[in-house]
């Protein structure tokens, strides 16, 4: 792909559904802000971003930690994560359609990227700039990997993971928490359906079918996920963990009991984290 001028990003809509994620959450923003930070610091003149915070039938403390964070923060009761993301990005199209009518130059959705994760993740601090380049180069759709806290998993589901996986290898599986898509692209697909799971999949399904949509698959910026095997939905990240890796005797949500010992073994976890640092 080479990029051409119809392939410029003029704005950044970041969007991040939580739903319950009071241990997670504040994580999940510094992690955010570093690679804010670091888009600032590798374009002298970046596009405007704007992070969109849903917040979706949170019964925590998950209100207080996005309210302090300064990011804008919506509030659904649906319990829809489908609803959640198209919420948080009808309010990045809102914000950028605003401040062109401030400028008197609107941004056409082809020039505006949407950056989505989750509350219970952390992005590399390279994930904005990395997207960026993506799609300036012609990506229109960008499916990324993730990579489960060993922190959350025993020494025995660490290690199968790392046999069923290829570290650098992207296998074109989608992840809410490390997709990018162009607006225009995603406008034209139908945008997130209103579905309590796997609406990451049927988005980038409605854009696959698409012969003109120009995809890269990257492990380049691999985003940190819990490793929970009790999750948020039925179908999601936490499903397919318990699904393929060995089970343990009473699985439970670490985050219910975050810091305590996953039964890992710290000598096997600090071999496995130096593999796969990121650089």
């Amino acid at each position: 792909m080479s990029g051409l001028w119809r392939d410029v990003v003029d704005a950044i809509g970041v969007v991040i559904p939580v739903n319950d994620e009071e241990a997670l959450l504040p994580r999940c923003l510094a992690a955010l802000r570093e690679a804010l930070d670091e888009l600032a610091v590798q374009h002298r003149h970046p596009p405007a971003v704007y992070v969109v915070l849903v917040l979706d039938a949170c019964t925590d403390g998950s209100a207080a930690i996005a309210a302090a964070s300064g990011f804008e923060v919506l509030t659904t009761s649906t319990r829809n994560v489908g609803m959640a993301r198209a919420a948080g990005v009808a309010a990045v199209f809102a914000r950028v359609a605003e401040a062109g009518a401030r400028n008197r130059a609107l941004t056409d959705a082809a020039h505006i990227w949407i950056a989505n994760t989750d509350a219970d993740s952390a992005v590399p601090r390279t994930w904005l700039t990395t997207q960026l380049a993506l799609a300036e180069d012609g990506a229109d759709l960008m499916v990324g990997t993730v990579r489960p806290d060993f922190a959350d998993l025993t020494a025995e589901q660490t290690a199968v993971w790392m046999s069923t996986h290829v570290l650098g290898h992207a296998g074109g599986h989608v992840h809410g928490a490390n997709l990018g898509v162009r607006g225009a692209s995603y406008l034209a697909a139908g945008g997130f359906a209103s579905l309590a799971e796997h609406e990451d999949v049927l988005l980038v399904e409605s854009l696959r079918a698409n012969p003109e949509t120009r995809e890269v698959d990257t492990d380049e910026c691999w985003v940190l996920t819990s490793g929970r095997l009790v999750g948020r939905s039925p179908g999601g990240y936490a499903h397919h963990l318990m699904s393929t890796l060995p089970p343990v005797a009473d699985p439970v949500d670490p985050v219910a009991d975050h810091g305590t010992d996953s039964g890992a073994d710290p000598a096997a976890e600090s071999t496995i984290e130096e593999s796969i640092t990121r650089v």
